[in-house]
């Protein structure tokens, strides 16, 4: 019996050790999820981007607006150490806009830049639904859709460029290089599309005057895609239009340009590219249309870390403050347009004295009323 007794004493001895050794591997176990799980939320926390972009309908590549303005903010960014990322819309769209404007406060946007006429809207409804975050808005200012009230909140700096100067800079240049026969080839027909493309007519208008060509010397096919892609019928266009005698188009419509700049390779003959300095994109390409995407966004960049945000603005920029400009003659192939040239005309638009008629809300450039050249609509 005494044998018995110890043997149930000793199992039982047993079983509680078992057991206290069990209850202090769980414990350490359940410690070691614990820390597991606490380091992944860090993790998780940490992945946050303080300054983001939304694009438009182009792409983040679409060497135009897009891609110039991701560039600048980019640039500004890796120089000062700060998170940044772009996030893509689903569809073109307000809702999708705000969507996407959405998803970039959750992940811990502070300043949001929206490049495009397209994001007025969307910007009108964020700026009081997140009044804590800064918008730097290119190419308009924020209304409601159905353009009756406009508000530019002490959160938003609203940045409108004078697309019709650089246009202009590019028509004059052009027929002053030489060129008889021209194109214009836009994409949708929003305001900054229309204000390149009057500046356009124009600046080569008024160049045939000051030759003392005849009227009708200088020709012009103008045309808006309706679209910022590269398609084939965009292709097809600019190669009729290369083939019935065009010598040059400028392109202002995204990858629109890239389109043109194939027919053009096909056709050999030129392309005035735009937003940005297009030169590298193919031997095509004269000169560019730009506007200083990457200097305000910068600058609207600078003035919020330092504490000097210029919300509740929306300004006009241009030549006055060298926001918009050709490309560089260093990469540029005019033929006999020289840099004096240029610059002398340039003083004029900053001081000025060269005023081109912006859009007003107008697409059709015929209402310009172009007295030297001939201007063909196509629509």
């Amino acid at each position: 019996m005494l044998s018995k007794s110890v043997n149930i004493d000793v199992q039982i001895s047993l079983y509680e050790r078992r057991s206290v050794i069990m209850k202090k591997l769980f414990s350490i176990v359940l410690v070691v999820v614990l820390l597991v799980s606490m380091l992944s939320l860090a993790g998780c926390q940490a992945k946050t981007y303080e300054l983001a972009m939304i694009t438009d309908v182009g792409d983040i590549d679409d060497k135009s607006f897009n891609q110039g303005t991701w560039e600048g903010i980019k640039e500004y960014a890796e120089a000062n150490k700060i998170s940044h990322k772009y996030y893509k819309p689903t569809e073109a769209s307000t809702d999708a806009y705000v969507a996407a404007i959405d998803l970039a406060v959750s992940s811990g946007a502070k300043v949001i830049v929206t490049p495009g006429f397209l994001f007025e809207e969307a910007v009108y409804i964020a700026q009081d639904k997140y009044p804590e975050v800064k918008f730097i808005l290119l190419d308009g200012t924020p209304h409601d859709a159905n353009w009756e009230n406009f508000k530019t909140g002490p959160n938003v700096y609203a940045v409108v460029y004078a697309e019709e100067q650089v246009g202009y800079l590019a028509g004059y240049a052009a027929v002053m290089d030489g060129y008889r026969n021209l194109g214009y080839q836009g994409g949708m027909a929003v305001p900054a599309v229309c204000r390149y493309g009057f500046g356009f007519v124009q600046g080569a208008d008024d160049a045939a005057k000051e030759l003392g060509l005849a009227k009708g010397a200088v020709k012009l096919m103008y045309n808006y895609s309706g679209d910022f892609a590269d398609t084939p019928a965009s292709q097809t266009r600019a190669a009729g239009w290369y083939q019935s005698g065009v010598e040059v188009i400028f392109a202002a419509g995204g990858k629109v340009g890239n389109s043109v700049m194939s027919a053009a390779e096909t056709a050999n003959k030129a392309v005035i590219g735009v937003d940005v300095d297009q030169s590298a994109e193919s031997a095509t390409v004269i000169s560019s249309a730009m506007k200083g995407l990457a200097y305000m966004v910068q600058y609207g960049l600078k003035e919020y870390y330092a504490g000097t945000f210029p919300g509740g603005q929306a300004v006009i920029v241009g030549a006055e403050s060298n926001a918009v400009s050709l490309a560089s003659f260093a990469t540029s192939k005019w033929r006999t347009f020289a840099q004096a040239d240029y610059d002398a005309l340039f003083a004029k638009l900053a001081d000025g004295v060269v005023v081109p008629q912006k859009d007003d809300g107008r697409t059709d450039p015929t209402e310009l009323n172009p007295q030297y050249i001939t201007l063909t609509f196509v629509e």
